[in-house]
């Protein structure tokens, strides 16, 4: 019988997009032998040119890449609101497609690009992956064993003061497709699917704080952002299985204490890690514990994988299992995220039509850059 490593044939991987998350996609496909990085492509040529020297890899134009043949998958590292319109040349190309998060601006766009993957025969993934990291993987380890009993609840909380302090080109979190709820929305939705199934309805209210926000990031220091969406998100997830959520997607907090995901079940509770993350901590609380038990991580893939997703999308185009980080997930995660502004426009629950699978958990013992047992 043949083993998982010697079964595995590479797949050719190119880049479009070649900006601020560039590098850590770059790593992470050297961390996977079912990955080959071949190129990369950007409206920027010079930036193009920059990590392709950084990488050893070839600089394209973007239709020369999706013209190559030995491209088997293109990952769409573009601005949230071209995600969907780059996928959708990717697929025209008769390439499968990973798309950062969200997997578009509407859920119509969404749609119809699985649609079209649907026609093609092809492949869609999105982020985010980083609950295939250890951190998650071993939360969903002790709810599927029953150490929480019945989940019931939980509360989930991204809360900050916005990014334009830091990032070097803050606006686009501003604009349409963006926001906290785009931006950071998809690791929570993910991670609390990945954790409970698939969200049936939402309820939720949305605010903006100002309609301009000061830049003070070296790059754009004193520049006026303007402000197209809501910077604050609160409401409630009722899941298919009858757990409810609390979550609060903000921009406009200064400070706070809160645990990113806490989840609460009838016999224990867990508080899961930074869903931005693929390591730990994670704890746990169980009926007749004294205090909270810190729990070790039993899986791989602590420190930054991203590319992980990627790597699982080619294995299961070669085995012809479904890929974890699936484009179905990602619509699902873009219904929920868009029925918080619906919710507050109608002053009440929202059904998510979109539904999805949860994702299946990875086995325990995989070999090292392997992810198929």
């Amino acid at each position: 019988m043949s083993s998982p490593l010697s079964s595995i044939r590479p797949l050719s991987v190119g880049i479009i997009g070649c900006g601020n998350i560039f590098s850590a996609y770059a790593k992470g496909c050297a961390l996977f032998r079912a990955l080959s990085l071949k190129s990369c492509a950007d409206l920027n040529n010079e930036l193009a040119l920059s990590r392709a020297r950084e990488f050893q890899i070839a600089a394209v134009s973007i239709p020369e890449l999706l013209a190559d043949p030995g491209i088997d998958i293109v990952i769409n590292l573009t601005v949230p609101r071209v995600h969907a319109a780059v996928s959708m040349d990717i697929l025209r190309a008769g390439k499968h497609v990973y798309s950062e998060k969200p997997l578009g601006v509407t859920v119509e766009e969404g749609r119809a690009l699985l649609d079209l993957a649907v026609e093609k025969n092809l492949r869609v993934g999105c982020a985010p992956d980083t609950f295939l990291g250890a951190g998650y993987q071993t939360c969903r380890k002790l709810i599927d064993d029953g150490w929480l009993g019945r989940p019931l609840a939980g509360t989930a909380f991204m809360l900050a003061a916005g990014p334009e302090s830091w990032h070097p080109n803050p606006a686009f979190f501003y604009q349409r497709g963006a926001g906290p709820m785009m931006d950071m929305g998809p690791y929570y939705i993910t991670a609390l699917v990945h954790l409970l199934g698939p969200i049936k309805s939402v309820c939720a209210v949305t605010a903006m704080a100002r309609s301009e926000r000061l830049a003070t990031c070296k790059e754009h220091f004193g520049e006026m952002l303007p402000v197209e969406v809501p910077t604050h998100f609160s409401g409630t997830l009722l899941f298919q299985n009858g757990a409810v959520i609390t979550i609060s997607m903000s921009f406009d907090v200064v400070g706070h204490q809160h645990k990113p995901i806490e989840i609460y079940g009838a016999e224990g509770s867990l508080v899961a890690p930074d869903p931005n993350t693929f390591g730990g901590p994670v704890s746990v609380f169980r009926r007749g514990f004294e205090e909270w038990a810190d729990i070790p991580l039993i899986y791989g893939y602590e420190e930054n994988s991203r590319s992980i997703g990627v790597a699982d999308m080619a294995h299961a185009i070669q085995s012809g299992r479904p890929h974890r980080c699936d484009g179905r997930l990602a619509l699902h995660a873009l219904e929920v995220m868009s029925a918080f502004e619906k919710s507050h426009e109608a002053r009440g629950w929202v059904e998510i039509e979109n539904q999805c699978l949860q994702p299946d958990a990875f086995p325990l013992g995989l070999p090292p850059q392997v992810l198929d047992a």
